[in-house]
């Protein structure tokens, strides 16, 4: 027992400190997790909606005002207590405010309680007794697995949130507008934090899947997107450059001159991901944070002239 403690002991004094690289290869663990954890969660409640189409139209309607929809705790507190339109007419306003305060509601809840109330008393087209309580068990099936899923994915997001910030490239590419953590620990997780990894800007926006290919064939040529990428780091392009429209002027003003010359809204968008790539690219190898007045002088001059 002596000498097993002291072989435990001397493995610990040897176990090699933590560096950045370890770092980012623990945030590239966590944000895949998250993103596969949210990319579950939204198919589970893709299946659970076409089933409450089915027989209970009345939550869908109910739960539509919420955002996220089905995926929200109140959406999944009332089927529980609920799982068929029969029980849900049954529902007094007591039983109502009680699930939503399960759910963790501590405003509006009068207001919801009667909307609820009344959405669940509408007289909408019913299945047999007995389908309609075999279709709610299976509902109830699909809420323990949307459940488990919305849990997975609220305890990983909180474990990049702790974990992203202590990464040096952390504060710079936080600094780009329209990235939060999660989107930005995304952004790491994929492309790693060896600036020698891509010779250059294109080769990140290659990976991408932000820069255009030109198709040839004779005397007709084409420019497309490319198939060829890493999906994750598209996707997570896709959100960034869509948050960039409300979050910066210039970014908005970038798109909205690419529209006007003839793009439509997926071109533009993905036109502005690629040039915000090259401006990460450029941050990251100098050390420096994201400046919009360098990054889009002449847009800036033009919406301010325009203000």
């Amino acid at each position: 027992m002596v000498l097993a403690n002291i072989l435990r002991t001397d493995m610990h004094a040897h176990r090699p400190l933590p560096n950045d690289s370890d770092l980012a290869r623990a945030i590239a663990v966590l944000a895949r997790a998250q993103q596969d954890a949210v990319w579950n969660r939204q198919q589970i409640a893709n299946q659970l909606r076409p089933l409450l189409r089915e027989y209970y139209p009345a939550a869908l309607k109910a739960f539509a005002k919420w955002d996220n929809g089905l995926c929200r705790p109140e959406a999944r507190e009332l089927p529980k207590l609920a799982p068929t339109p029969a029980k849900a007419m049954s529902l007094t306003r007591t039983q109502i405010t009680a699930a939503l305060k399960r759910a963790g509601r501590k405003r509006g809840v009068e207001v919801d309680v009667e909307r609820l109330h009344e959405a669940f008393r509408v007289d909408w087209a019913r299945q047999p007794e007995l389908v309609e309580d075999a279709l709610g068990k299976q509902t109830l099936a699909f809420l323990g697995q949307l459940t488990a899923a919305c849990t997975a994915a609220d305890d990983l997001a909180q474990a990049v949130e702790q974990t992203f910030p202590k990464h040096p490239n952390a504060k710079i590419i936080l600094s780009f507008l329209g990235l939060g953590i999660q989107l930005a620990a995304r952004v790491l997780a994929e492309i790693g934090d060896d600036h020698t990894r891509f010779a250059d800007a294109r080769g990140l926006k290659d990976y991408a899947g932000a820069s255009p290919v030109t198709r040839a064939s004779g005397k007709k040529s084409s420019i497309t997107r490319r198939w060829v990428k890493n999906d994750r780091l598209n996707h997570a392009g896709y959100l960034w450059a869509f948050a960039a429209l409300t979050a910066s002027p210039g970014a908005k003003a970038h798109y909205r001159r690419r529209r006007d010359t003839g793009d439509w809204h997926a071109a533009a968008q993905r036109n502005l991901f690629n040039r915000m790539l090259g401006q990460l690219d450029h941050c990251l190898k100098n050390r420096r944070p994201f400046d919009e007045q360098v990054a889009f002088p002449t847009l800036q001059g033009a919406v301010q002239a325009v203000a």
